[in-house]
């Protein structure tokens, strides 16, 4: 995000911004999720919507809060944009912002079903099966195929109950062997 994205993040009514990394977002508080985003599409005029994602800290923090919920709009004309981010709890939904931006439907849904998220509206199955329990992008889902079956791949050192085998040093790929090519006598001096 450039100079000006950091200028929309801070025109957001009752937002915490941040910067990280060249980035700014404006933290909002859960209950001001759906006007704050209004507020980005109608009076800052980023009516492009980009993406939505979740974060998962793995379980409920000293704050309570499980889930990190990150909204990207952008304004047509620069390209800036701004990033929302809020913090749901395990008993919160969160509000649909579906109705100003068409697009985020989709995410939403994919939120839900990957995380487990509760939200204000109906959503139903995107990627799985009705029949599956679970939400597989959540830190605590245990991969089946995981237990039911050994991973297919090569043991890591020390799996196998045995020492780790030796870390000695090897030539990137493509580089000969040490002992390949014409050897010289080294000139002792004598």
């Amino acid at each position: 995000m450039s100079a000006a994205s950091g200028d929309l993040a801070a025109r957001v009514p009752g937002a915490r911004v941040e910067s990280a990394f060249g980035q700014s977002a404006a933290h909002v508080p859960l209950d001001s999720w759906a006007a704050a985003a209004r507020h980005v599409r109608d009076e800052l005029g980023c009516t492009q919507f980009d993406w939505l994602g979740v974060e998962d800290a793995g379980r409920p923090g000293a704050a309570g809060r499980r889930h990190a919920v990150l909204l990207h709009a952008l304004h047509p004309g620069t390209k800036d944009g701004v990033l929302l981010r809020t913090e749901l709890g395990p008993d919160d939904a969160l509000p649909s912002v579906a109705g100003l931006w068409a697009g985020a439907a989709w995410h939403e849904r994919e939120a839900a079903e990957m995380f487990g998220l509760a939200l204000d509206r109906e959503a139903a199955h995107l990627l799985l099966p009705d029949s599956f329990s679970g939400h597989p992008l959540r830190k605590d889902f245990v991969l089946a195929s995981r237990v039911v079956r050994p991973w297919p791949g090569r043991l890591e050192p020390g799996e196998d109950g045995t020492s780790a085998p030796s870390r000695r040093r090897t030539a990137p790929p493509g580089v000969p062997d040490p002992s390949w090519g014409p050897r010289y006598e080294e000139d002792t001096g004598d």
